[in-house]
């Protein structure tokens, strides 16, 4: 077992700008596609993940910093740390039930696929690192493997649903024909999104706000272009974190700089994908008729538009100031600050980009989503802690990505439920 952990784990380790080219390549020679265009496809998509890599990793290393400057200005102090995605992700490859569950998804996915009960071939192998965390959880709840094995692929078919369900509204919105977004942090914000999204929307006043990007330039000129926006944004977060002058105007333009080269990653991207996406179309409407296959890629693709970066720079003090003053919450927001992006994407995409509405709702969105991390702490905690990576000094940890995820947290409750009536 641990020999087959230590292979999985070298293959992922490789990251999405080594696996995807390959798994393109393959993807190409499985439905036909000339050698040299399956392959300059996977290189270019490969390239626009680094690209798209060192962005994200700009803002992480920006928004980080910025928001423990927040956390020691205003002496924030909660019983349940934030340990963010990172960490989670590395206890779950540690898990006992990691090395199993990977090909078992990968076989459900493929069966569904066979079956015409999905149209999404996930194809982003890193982030089934998602449904390893909920069969994770399962174990450290009953202790076993098959129950670990059931919530892992319980996890995968909620993903595939929402991927699905959603397709259609990342080529509307985002302009991501024949691409959906199986990635279990996103895909699990989605239905409350869509519900508490339906009800901002028919707030008075609020509901007739117009306040997507392009409106925004269009009333403010330059100062409303998404560069700007970022720049401003981040001179206000830079504030907030007390930081001096100098540090201020660095995040501002780091911020900005995010809002400007995130787009174009995702546009030399795209050149890679449509090609193989439009060719896979062509071959399954010749030999199944009007059949439909998504590829299934890293939420990543979407954070780059104006209006989710926005809304999720707005929302990173809007959540440290819930965790304060929500009665009942104990987790203090930090690890997964900068990932907000993500959690965000469908919320800004139902809003059809209203930045107002989307901060609205995600603001909603996360303070439930605060109440089911603190709930699931204990387990949380359990799990770092079978695999000796609770961090020092810390006595209880959770997360936003995991713990404060709908379809996480309700995989653990039923756990719980399982448990208790002595099932496993």
């Amino acid at each position: 077992m641990d020999k087959v952990l230590a292979v999985v784990q070298y293959i992922l380790n490789m990251g999405a700008t080594v696996i995807l080219p390959i798994t393109i390549l393959f993807l190409g020679m499985v439905f036909k596609i000339k050698f040299t265009k399956a392959l300059k496809s996977g290189l270019t998509i490969g390239i626009g993940f680094v690209g798209i890599g060192l962005v994200v990793n700009l803002l992480t290393s920006t928004l980080g910093p910025a928001a423990q400057g927040m956390v020691k200005r205003f002496g924030l102090s909660l019983t349940v740390i934030d340990v963010g995605w990172p960490t989670t992700a590395s206890a779950t490859w540690a898990s006992p039930v990691a090395p199993i569950i990977i090909p078992v998804c990968l076989g459900v996915n493929l069966i569904l696929i066979y079956f015409k009960l999905t149209k999404t071939l996930n194809i982003d192998l890193w982030n089934y690192w998602h449904f390893i965390v909920a069969g994770a959880f399962g174990y450290v709840v009953t202790g076993s493997y098959i129950w670990a094995i059931i919530c892992a692929i319980i996890m995968e078919l909620l993903v595939l649903f929402t991927a699905d369900k959603t397709a259609k509204y990342v080529g509307d919105f985002y302009g991501l024909e024949g691409v959906c977004l199986p990635t279990g942090s996103t895909a699990s914000f989605a239905p409350l999104g869509f519900l508490v999204g339906k009800i901002v929307e028919k707030i008075p006043v609020i509901g007739n706000i117009h306040t997507d990007p392009d409106t925004i330039q269009k009333k403010f000129g330059i100062f409303g272009e998404p560069m700007m926006m970022g720049i401003i944004l981040g001179f206000v977060l830079g504030g907030l974190a007390g930081y001096d002058v100098s540090k201020v105007f660095n995040t501002g333009i780091s911020m900005g700089a995010v809002m400007f080269l995130m787009p174009r990653m995702v546009k030399i991207l795209m050149e890679g994908l449509i090609p193989i996406s439009e060719a896979v179309r062509d071959y399954l409407q010749s030999k199944y008729g009007d059949r439909e296959l998504y590829i299934g890629l890293d939420a990543a693709l979407a954070t780059g538009h104006p209006a989710v970066l926005s809304t999720a720079l707005i929302l990173v003090p809007i959540t440290l100031f819930l965790a304060v003053i929500l009665p009942g919450n104990r987790v203090l927001p930090f690890g997964d600050l900068a990932t907000i992006p993500f959690y965000i994407a469908f919320i800004v995409c139902f809003r059809k980009g209203n930045i107002v509405q989307s901060v609205i709702t995600g603001t909603i969105v996360i303070a439930l989503s605060l109440y089911m991390a603190t709930d699931l702490a204990p387990v949380h905690t359990e799990l770092l802690s079978q695999a000796n990576m609770l961090p020092k000094g810390t006595t209880m940890v959770s997360s936003i990505d995991a713990g404060g995820n709908l379809y996480k947290w309700g995989i653990y409750k039923l756990s719980e439920m399982v448990k208790a009536m002595g099932l496993f």
